[in-house]
């Protein structure tokens, strides 16, 4: 007999402090790609008040104006009102940058180094990546981290038309799925927490937001008489932002994956180049494991595996389809070896990531977006019929 139990994952919008500092970042990483396709970059952002402080490593021949694209940035969330402190044009910022580590590089690099066992690219560090998948959703996502993330993309497009005057920019969403055994069957609660202009009232917020987001977002067969609403459930929320709360980047990857519902590996995305397969391994693990849910031989797949820095294949690959298998889980891992390859310099190849595409993948997801599937190739389907053909 199926269990029956509730699931909650929650997003936040572009304009939560965290967010801010992953989207400056991304924005970074984008100028230097933009120039140079082969710049390493590790930027990471901290933000606070009316400060922004750049760190990190970056090694490129790329030229820009570091304050400009933090500015660029910034205005694109929509830090422009005068009522925050945290705005665009009046920011500080702090940049402190060094180049690479040579010691990293040189394992990194295609080249041969003394103590270095091959001239391949090898991993820029150790560590495990997860990729998953499920089918739940059109886009093979975990029911209830697809619908936070849509109410967080609405209630911001609402804010940037207008069509709600009095939202500001930070903004978390919550979404509590019940579940009868692997398959979502209706919504329990959805709380939705936005920063708003001082002078609006709280009974204009509840009733605003239940009906042009949440009613509008969720599907009429979720909600029932039973679903809980939870809007701005402290009463007010005027400070927010970096004003209210200090941000960094690499602080929401488990909204950045998939909501709790498969396993992270520790490694955030935001402001790193693709030679750290903290990035682009999780970007492929999510491929392979989408490719085979895609397929038909699961109805949900999590892909693990593992580098050592500098060496070039995996230590491990391992795959679970927590029974839902429609062949052995052996079949399909050695299935998924013959069709894909882990070395990172192929994943990059693979997945066409020497481009300045990263600051598309920044909020609401870097998964399950089908929107432009030109810039995340990672969630194409294209190697489903391979898969299907290896299994036999």
């Amino acid at each position: 007999m199926s269990r029956r139990y509730i699931f909650s994952s929650e997003s936040v919008t572009e304009g939560h402090p965290d967010k801010v500092c992953d989207t400056i970042s991304d924005y970074i990483l984008d100028a230097c790609l933009e120039q140079d396709p082969l710049s390493r970059v590790a930027c990471e952002t901290l933000a606070k008040g009316n400060l922004v402080v750049l760190a990190g490593e970056i090694t490129s021949n790329a030229k820009f104006d570091f304050e400009e694209r933090v500015r660029d940035a910034i205005r694109s969330i929509g830090y422009v009102n005068g009522d925050c402190i945290f705005h665009a044009d009046t920011c500080r910022v702090i940049c402190e940058m060094s180049e690479q580590s040579r010691d990293i590089k040189q394992g990194v690099d295609s080249a041969a180094a003394e103590g270095k066992a091959t001239t391949e690219q090898g991993a820029g560090d150790q560590g495990l990546m997860f990729g998953f998948a499920c089918n739940e959703t059109p886009e093979l996502m975990p029911a209830p981290i697809s619908f936070a993330h849509k109410l967080g993309r609405e209630l911001t497009r609402l804010r940037k038309v207008g069509e709600i005057p009095w939202l500001r920019p930070d903004a978390k969403t919550q979404v509590s799925i019940e579940y009868d055994g692997y398959k979502p069957v209706r919504a329990t609660t959805v709380v939705v927490s936005s920063q708003h202009a001082a002078d609006v009232k709280q009974k204009e917020v509840r009733e605003t937001l239940t009906e042009l987001l949440i009613k509008k977002v969720m599907p009429r067969e979720w909600l029932d008489e039973k679903t809980a609403y939870l809007i701005n459930p402290t009463g007010r929320f005027v400070i927010g932002g970096p004003e209210g709360d200090a941000g960094i980047t690499g602080r929401k990857i488990i909204c950045d994956t998939y909501g709790g519902m498969g396993r992270h590996g520790g490694g955030a995305f935001s402001g790193k180049d693709p030679s750290k397969v903290d990035r682009s391994a999780a970007y492929m693990g999510r491929w392979v494991a989408k490719n085979v849910v895609a397929a038909g031989l699961a109805d949900r797949c999590e892909v693990q595996f593992a580098y050592a820095i500098g060496h070039p294949d995996p230590v491990s690959v391992s795959i679970d389809t927590f029974c839902t298998g429609k062949v052995d889980d052996e079949k399909i891992e050695r299935a998924v070896r013959e069709v894909f390859n882990f070395k990172p310099a192929e994943i990059i190849k693979q997945l066409n990531l020497l481009r300045p595409i990263y600051r598309k993948t920044t909020n609401y997801g870097h998964f399950g977006r089908i929107d432009d599937l030109d810039a995340l190739t990672w969630e194409r389907t294209d190697n489903a019929e391979a898969l299907k053909k290896a299994v036999k």
